[in-house]
């Protein structure tokens, strides 16, 4: 097999191993005993389900490679995999199957290219990057190498063409109402956790945010009651705020507080709990490895875009250490069951990698 091949092959491997967040550790494992058995060094596995491998290179600053290994499919999704003309389908296929399988195909395209790295190269499969898994991984990795490292690079499977120079903070609840409950008849009266919890969450809905700085609310997922004829007792609601701007993302929580402390009365007890908070942060768009990152794509015929979001970056760039992200292939469906990749993209991506990683240390 090519090198493509190979990694397509390594990608279809790895999406079959159920790893939704906080249950990545099979996949975790897998991808242990694929870097042993690459002859990689220091190969392990921290507290936080972390994999971690080293191909040595210099004396010069390393370079941290990352890919998340967890979905957001819970484990009992059918996870069927088909291939139709170029393309992959399969949940989880290349958010980010694909990701985790670059790391290896970067080891190959280096070692069949004779390319020595100024520094040494550490490779980590991470956990924790969907849904409420709060960047828990790449928290470890960064208290593990602090400011030391020439840059933290990581891989996303679908989003070749971009360059995430900058993280959206996001800050997520889960709140909770309840109430004393009891029989919607002989009860009828008595205040619902569902019908206060319902009016909070239409309050919610209704605030007007800005669009400059790019701005969003979003309750996710909802529940509570015991049967249709019972005052519910209790009801809660998850609930995800995001923003470019801090300050702004600050605002827009502060705003949500006060609708909670408005909606207080007796009877009713409010419970809201921070179940996630993912830091903004930045590296300037005229950082020499954000120009770096747009003429390796320039020079495969990709004019670059510079993207805004959530992903690993956002703890790095919280800190100040200089990170991005970079796509391998193109696809679609993210976070569906019918999500694909892109299978002809996929050697473009791969050139981008080793040509960007090669040239880091000279910039």
């Amino acid at each position: 097999m090519n090198l493509v091949e190979r990694i397509l092959d390594l990608a279809v491997h790895i999406q079959q191993i159920p790893a939704p967040t906080f249950q990545e550790t099979e996949r975790a494992r897998f991808v242990l005993e694929k870097f042993l058995a690459e002859g990689l060094s220091q190969v392990e596995m921290d507290s936080a389900g972390n994999v971690f491998a080293c191909l040595p290179g210099g004396k010069h600053p390393a370079l941290v490679v990352s890919a998340h290994l967890d979905t957001v499919f819970p484990l009992e999704t059918p996870l069927t995999f088909r291939k139709e003309n170029e393309r992959m389908y399969g949940p989880g296929i290349g958010d980010n199957s694909l990701g985790v399988a670059a790391l290896f195909g970067l080891v190959w395209a280096l070692r069949e290219r004779g390319i020595t790295l100024p520094g040494d190269l550490w490779l980590v499969a991470n956990t924790c990057e969907e849904g409420l898994g709060d960047l828990k991984g790449m928290r470890a990795i960064c208290q593990r190498f602090g400011d030391t490292p020439l840059l933290y690079l990581v891989l996303e499977g679908m989003a070749l063409g971009h360059v995430y120079y900058r993280g959206t903070g996001v800050r997520r609840y889960k709140i909770t109402f309840h109430t004393q409950g009891g029989h919607s008849w002989t009860d009828f009266g008595r205040l619902s956790a569902i019908h206060e919890l319902a009016k909070v969450a239409a309050q919610i809905a209704a605030l007007k945010i800005p669009s400059l700085p790019r701005t969003a609310f979003n309750i996710g997922r909802i529940g509570g009651g015991t049967s249709i004829n019972t005052i519910a007792a209790q009801a809660w609601l998850e609930l995800d705020l995001r923003s470019e701007d801090a300050v702004v993302l600050n605002q827009l929580a502060r705003r949500v507080e006060a609708l909670l402390d408005a909606a207080q009365q007796p009877g009713l007890q409010i419970e809201r709990q921070v179940i996630g908070h993912r830091p903004a942060g930045e590296i300037s768009p005229l950082h020499p490895f954000i120009q770096l990152a747009q003429s390796t794509l320039r020079e495969l015929g990709i004019e670059p875009s510079l993207t805004v979001g959530s992903t690993d970056a956002n703890i790095p760039l919280s800190l100040g250490y200089p990170a991005l992200v970079l796509g391998i292939t193109c696809g679609g469906g993210a976070h569906t069951v019918g999500e694909y990749l892109e299978t002809g993209s996929v050697a473009t991506g791969m050139e981008q990698l080793v040509r960007f990683v090669a040239r880091a240390w000279e910039v």
